[in-house]
């Protein structure tokens, strides 16, 4: 185990760095510093821009190969991932909205799989029966609402409860209020901030889980050996828990593993809608922006994760199913 955990580590580190320098190159081509300045009015002097852009080290006059080579320069030497073009740090930008997004989405992507997970092994059970298509029908209607509408909707009955309590219940906007040092109130605060974008993520989050764990227990339910263990005497429940629920979770261990990276940065409208600075925000704000320093930042980040989430996968489908070797 050991052995293939530190190759596929080799393999997906030179695999990560391929990747974010191709993002450097791609984002150098595409994005447009100078023009951040350009438009200002009244416009600064060429040689004031062009100074400027050397120290983020984004100055498209000189050449992308040094650009590029100062800038893993940087990072290998300092661990430093450049400056903005407003000549802001990105790695301390990043590492605050990383701790933000971990705050926003760890409560709701665990719910998420739990409620997904045990929503789609308890319809599957009941094939077409009314639990299963009531079930369905509300997974469906959440899959059809756009996050958007659905945090409004939260935020308008959290602002009706409010108005209806006299007291501030829920807070519906940022993660944080409380400054004191009472550990108490402030895992408080921090509830009362969290519940209303927690309940839209995990609406909008566990409808994948429950409709593709019903689909792929329901093809594994009919596989020839849950039939075998039927007939040698095993009941449905116990086929199923035994030999075809295991086999199941595997495409669904590998769903949840890959969506990793997306699970920083996919929130951008629950972000917007309760003004929360996450890493989703922010990777739209460094295209905006023209931000090329931050956007290969994030890119990097989600590719950790992406490819930490690919480890990850390997090792519990080996774990899940004997008959999967790691050689």
């Amino acid at each position: 185990m050991i052995k293939y955990i530190i190759r596929r580590l080799v393999n997906y580190v030179i695999m990560l760095f391929v990747a974010i320098s191709m993002t450097y190159f791609l984002a150098s081509a595409f994005m447009d510093p100078r023009s951040n300045y350009m438009s200002r009015n009244p416009r600064p002097p060429e040689a004031s821009i062009d100074r400027s852009l050397d120290l983020a080290n984004i100055n498209d006059k000189t050449p992308v190969l040094v650009r590029y080579f100062n800038w893993l320069k940087g990072i290998v030497t300092e661990w430093n991932w450049g400056l903005s073009p407003d000549q802001e740090p990105v790695a301390p930008a990043v590492a605050s909205r990383i701790s933000s997004s971990v705050q926003l989405v760890a409560i709701s992507t665990v719910l998420s799989i739990i409620i997904g997970v045990s929503l789609g092994v308890y319809t599957a059970i009941r094939q077409y029966k009314w639990q299963d298509r009531a079930l369905n029908a509300v997974s469906t209607l959440f899959l059809v609402t756009p996050a958007a509408v659905l945090g409004l909707l939260i935020v308008l009955g959290a602002i009706a409860i409010n108005n209806a309590t006299g007291t501030r219940i829920f807070y519906v906007t940022g993660l944080h209020s409380y400054e004191g040092g009472n550990i108490g109130l402030a895992i408080l605060d921090f509830l009362q901030h969290i519940i209303l974008p927690t309940i839209v993520l995990v609406c909008i989050g566990y409808v994948n889980y429950h409709l593709t764990q019903r689909t792929y227990l329901l093809d594994t339910m009919n596989a020839d050996y849950v039939r075998t263990a039927r007939a040698k005497g095993l009941t449905l429940n116990q086929a199923i828990r035994k030999h075809a629920l295991r086999t199941s979770l595997i495409p669904t261990t590998t769903n949840i593993a890959f969506s990793i990276a997306s699970i920083f940065t996919g929130a951008v409208i629950t972000e917007t809608v309760f003004a929360i600075n996450g890493l989703g925000r922010y990777f739209v704000t460094t295209i905006q922006d023209n931000d090329i320093n931050g956007a290969v930042c994030i890119a990097a980040f989600s590719g950790v994760c992406t490819l930490a989430g690919a480890l990850l996968a390997d090792i519990l489908a080996a774990w899940l199913d004997p008959r999967i070797r790691l050689n």
